[in-house]
């Protein structure tokens, strides 16, 4: 017996579903389900991790949505083709439009604009008149496109309903060829998870359990199940049931499918985008090096450039030469930062300003070939001004083919407690009493221990229920916000790739993807982010010019001035970017300052990786020369000797494994970014047996390594 299961809401639909793409595909596999249709309210917001859950589990996804209309009865659409596809994301682009903020507005006229190469199935409450108006609409609309849903909602009478439903039905197929087929309409992976399904529908309604009433969700059932129970359900009806592999036979569109294509960047007549790059680039590098460019500086650059043409990024690079070179014609201060700083390429484009000449990069921290992931820029600009570069943006590209990421923000610990709470009626002051003890951003719920530390009786069954229900709510996603500044640029219509929406904040739009899906889809992402101690040091500038009549920028600040490391070995940074914490504070007495790269290792050992690590204070100790530097190879002093033996960073920990254990810079960048996540995934401990070895192998000692 098989079965396809083509209405499925995840938790993407915010407050209805209550499984995760991840819980759902993993049943299904379990249970012998070969595809499963996600059809989330008015959203593809989900579609992206149901697409990875799906290649993690070999259950196939059938991609959907569900239209709620406001004339009619709601309507789960399947896109048959990328064509298709690229339609409905425009219609719910429309929609939302419309409704602004997390609303979809759309009626039928408006399905029926963009309904070619789509499936339609229309959700039914009854067989009457208003049905049999629909019926018409949607055979008129989908042709043999068109079906109607047969779905248990175990109500009374549910197989007599479905039966007059069904001889209603066969009536109305006459006149409008409509065809039925079976749905389950699940809304949650296994029935364990029924009472979750009513907490989620209380804060929907801002309700509590004992109140709700008729607006619960009639869902006993509403999980996925075998193909042999679906069988035994609707026995009477096997065309209908075998309607559903037909349906998922039909709709062959994949995600897959989506390319993505780089802005039509402005290129130098008769050059490429890689020419015009490399142009820009030497150009850049001649107005760095005035006295001539380095030549190590240059196979830097050289090195770069290959590699960026193997991955045709080219055009990426000129995306943000151009943002950075209209910030900096209008006089807006700006500044990249993160991975970037680790290329030669960018600084030369005055995107960084992190002289490889003196400093030791690794370039493969920023664009890897093995990783094969876009490259991700962030740029700092004034945050007073950034608001016109973000203008700007939409106006050189256009706002169908630019716009922000989403944001989705989840719950946690404090906020699953707090809803919860209220949703299943405990009282203000033990939800307030549970909540306060527990860290905003806690992966963990709230222990037994601490229940009792609080003077809480563990008997009580709702407070139980309350802790059990908070920790399944933990991660479910809440809503969609805004993304700090995540912009993605296309050259081809970028509401045919995914929906948009207007953001809360006028004359932005967001899309309904987070940076997560945007980098599954490797999809560019440029970050316009702000950050107000730029529109202080532009402001600096001004009053300097003023009243000193010396013009400086970022280029030209003397990076050695020993009044200003004085004041810094004191403590005395109040205010000063980076250095301000009270934890950077109590470190800058003992550290001393006395150069620019002291200020970049004292920012980076106050940081849980070298604090765990133990790392501070071998460090502090060869500093002040309590304790001898012992490196045994040559190369190996010569990637931790400005460190003194001691890996602070992430790119010195990916450079012994190069240098001294063999690693291939793919390799050592996924060792990266295991450690960047071990607290997580723990999954560093993979990478350990492969490193002892390799630098075994090349001379050092197993102690040692």
């Amino acid at each position: 017996m098989r079965y396809v299961e083509l209405q499925t809401t995840t938790h993407f639909s915010f407050l209805r579903g209550a499984s995760s793409a991840d819980e759902l595909f993993a049943t299904a596999a379990e249970l012998g389900i070969e595809a499963i249709g996600i059809v989330d309210r008015n959203s593809l917001s989900g579609i992206v991790r149901a697409w990875e859950a799906s290649k993690a589990t070999g259950v196939r996804l059938i991609v959907g949505c569900r239209l709620d209309l406001t004339d009619g009865m709601a309507i789960l659409v399947y896109p048959t083709d990328r064509a298709a596809y690229a339609r409905l994301c425009r219609l719910l682009s429309l929609g939302k439009s419309r409704g602004g903020k997390a609303k979809c507005i759309l009626d039928f006229s408006d399905v029926s604009l963009y309904a070619e190469g789509m499936i339609g199935i229309l959700i039914p409450d009854e067989a009457d008149e208003t049905c049999a108006i629909q019926l018409r609409k949607m055979s008129e609309l989908f042709g043999d496109r068109a079906y109607v849903s047969l779905c248990l909602r175990r109500r009374p009478n549910d197989k007599l309903r479905i039966h007059n439903l069904a001889l209603n039905l066969a009536n109305m197929a006459i006149r409008h060829r409509v065809r039925t087929v079976v749905t389950n309409d699940a809304l949650f992976h296994e029935p364990g998870r029924r009472q979750l399904q009513d907490i989620v529908t209380c804060i929907r309604h801002n309700k509590t359990i004992d109140d709700i009433g008729f607006n619960r969700e009639r869902h006993a059932d509403r999980h996925l199940k075998h193909a042999k129970e679906m069988h035994r359900l609707f026995e009477a009806y096997p065309e209908a049931l075998t309607r559903t592999l037909d349906i998922a036979k039909r709709c062959t569109f994949s995600l897959s499918e989506l390319e993505y294509q780089y802005p039509s960047e402005a290129i130098i007549p008769g050059l490429g985008v890689q020419a015009t790059l490399e142009k820009f680039t030497w150009e850049g590098a001649a107005e760095r090096y005035p006295e001539g460019v380095p030549e190590a500086v240059a196979t830097t650059i050289r090195h770069e450039l290959r590699l960026i043409e193997t991955m045709k990024y080219a055009p990426y690079f000129l995306t943000v030469f151009n943002i950075v070179r209209f910030a900096r014609s209008k006089g807006i201060l700006c500044q990249g930062r993160g991975s970037a700083a680790n290329s030669a390429v960018c600084y030369v484009l005055g995107v960084t300003s992190i002289d490889p000449e003196t400093n030791d990069l690794l370039f493969e921290r920023f664009v890897s070939q093995e990783r094969a992931e876009p490259p991700d820029i962030d740029v700092d600009f004034e945050h007073e001004r950034r608001e016109e570069v973000i203008q700007w943006i939409y106006d050189t590209y256009g706002r169908t083919k630019a716009a922000l990421c989403s944001a989705v923000t989840r719950y946690r610990a404090k906020g699953a407690l707090r809803d919860v709470g209220k949703a299943l009626g405990l009282p203000e002051d033990m939800i307030r009493q549970l909540s306060s003890g527990v860290w905003g951003w806690s992966k963990e719920g709230v222990s037994e221990k601490e229940v009792k530390d609080n003077n809480l009786n563990m008997s009580d069954r709702r407070l139980r229920l309350a802790l059990e229900l908070a920790q399944q709510l933990m991660g479910a996603p809440r809503h969609l916000s805004q993304h700090p500044g995540g912009f993605v640029l296309t050259n081809d219509r970028l509401d045919e790739l995914v929906p948009i929406e207007p953001a809360a904040m006028d004359d932005r739009q967001i899309i309904e993807w987070d940076k997560d899906d945007v980098e599954a889809l490797k999809m560019m992402k440029v970050d316009i982010l702000a950050l107000g101690m730029l529109t202080c040091m532009s402001k600096a500038f001004a009053m300097i010019k003023e009243h000193k009549n010396d013009t400086i920028d970022l280029a030209t600040i003397k990076q050695e001035d020993n009044a200003t490391y004085a004041m810094i070995r004191k403590a005395d940074t109040l205010g000063t970017f980076q250095v301000e914490s009270r934890a950077q504070m109590s470190m800058l007495p003992r550290l001393k300052p006395r150069t620019f790269y002291d200020l970049v290792i004292q920012v980076a050992i106050v940081r849980p990786g070298p604090i765990q690590g133990d790392m501070v204070h071998p460090y502090l100790r060869r500093r002040e020369g309590r304790e001898a530097v012992d490196y045994p190879t040559p190369e190996l002093e010569a990637v931790l000797g400005k460190t003194l033996g001691v890996p602070l960073f992430q790119e010195s920990a990916m450079r012994v494994a190069m240098v001294c254990a063999g690693f291939t810079a793919g390799e050592a960048d996924q060792l990266r970014k295991s450690m960047a996540t071990f607290k997580f995934t723990g999954g560093v401990s993979r990478f350990k047996t492969k490193l002892i070895d390799g630098m075994v192998r090349n001379g050092y000692t197993a102690e040692f390594a």
